[in-house]
């Protein structure tokens, strides 16, 4: 029965779709939307070299939902985590040295970690590593494999204790990109960062103000524009419409004013309308200083380049196309000259 129910669970994973994708085991991670709060977790855990090294190492690698499940479970939130001191520790408890394929496993066979302690196969219901289904197998990687999984791996001697917390909370700087990983909704946003490689200035001193889209936003965004995530990603001017979506300087909603002008970090203008409502250039703010934007920010000249490498223009702010955006503002003070008057 054992080896039927392996075979039957093994023909399913292996049959079951999985983006194909090339380059180490970190560049695999980065390109799979699934993966962003674990990419997060290396990053902080200052493991991204380490798993991009020669190898081969076998991850078997905790997806967003498995993270979220960890985090309601604990009562804690991604930032908290992040900061928590074995983080590295629980991260090395997902890697084995060597490269093990599914058809590797034997039922009740342990394996030695990187973090020192041990995990367990166990082929009596499907495929679990200790408490772990694998939902994805083989993805091979050019050091090594990995296996997916829908719950985080915790070593015994994994602690959350309040005091530990309590230190925790008093140490730990949350940033943009903190509150970015701890929402879902941002998953996409978060690859985007990555892809524009502008995770570590975000991170930064700032004080920055963000408008930030949702993953609804950005799926919404690449339907209109009848193109793929990939596509999105690959956009030579990514970085550049990021940028737009960005101010230097922490702006409450007090602090605005009608005929506000914000430069954002790109070098075009953001500016402010207050004779109806609160608007952002033609974007309505409908919440205020956790502010929701009703239009995707679009610099001026922007242009869409396909893979043929032909140009579609496109929609402009203010276009009737509309996306919930998010305006996240990180703690600091806002800088000196930050926004001017509007020329009249």
């Amino acid at each position: 029965m054992k080896k039927l129910a392996l075979f039957t669970m093994m023909m399913f994973i292996l049959t079951t779709p999985i983006q194909a994708a090339e380059g180490d085991i970190v560049d695999i991670a980065v390109g799979n939307e699934s993966f962003t709060t674990l990419v997060a977790a290396l990053q902080q855990a200052d493991l991204v070299g380490a798993l991009q090294g020669d190898g081969p190492f076998t991850v078997f690698a905790p997806t967003d939902e498995a993270f979220s499940q960890l985090l309601t479970s604990l009562d804690i939130s991604a930032a908290d985590l992040l900061a928590h001191p074995d983080l590295s520790k629980v991260l090395l408890y997902h890697v084995v040295s060597g490269k093990v394929m599914s058809g590797d496993l034997s039922d009740g066979m342990t394996a030695p970690t990187l973090n020192g302690q041990s995990i367990t196969v166990d082929l009596d219901m499907g495929v679990m590593i200790n408490s772990a289904n694998v939902v994805s197998a083989d993805i091979e990687a050019t050091n090594g494999v990995i296996h997916v999984i829908d719950s985080v791996l915790v070593p015994d001697d994994f602690k959350l204790a309040p005091a530990m917390m309590d230190d925790m909370a008093e140490m730990a700087s949350v940033d943009i990109v903190d509150i970015a990983l701890s929402n879902p909704d941002f998953s996409m946003l978060v690859m985007l960062l990555q892809e524009a490689d502008l995770v570590g200035a975000l991170q930064g001193d700032g004080p920055f103000t963000v408008f930030a889209p949702t993953n609804d936003a950005f799926v919404d965004l690449v339907t209109a524009l009848g193109i793929t995530p990939e596509e999105l990603m690959a956009q030579p001017e990514l970085a550049s419409v990021l940028l737009y979506h960005v101010v230097s300087g922490k702006v409450m909603s007090t602090d605005l004013s009608d005929g506000l002008v914000a430069p954002s970090l790109n070098g075009s203008d953001l500016t402010f309308d207050l004779m109806s409502g609160v608007k952002v250039n033609s974007s309505t703010v409908i919440s205020p200083d956790i502010q929701v934007i009703d239009t995707v920010l679009i610099p001026e000249g922007f242009v869409l380049e396909d893979i043929n490498m032909m140009e579609e223009a496109v929609p402009k702010t203010g276009d009737p196309i509309l996306f919930p955006m998010v305006m996240l503002a990180a703690v600091g003070m806002v800088g000196t000259g930050f926004m001017k008057k509007r020329s009249k």
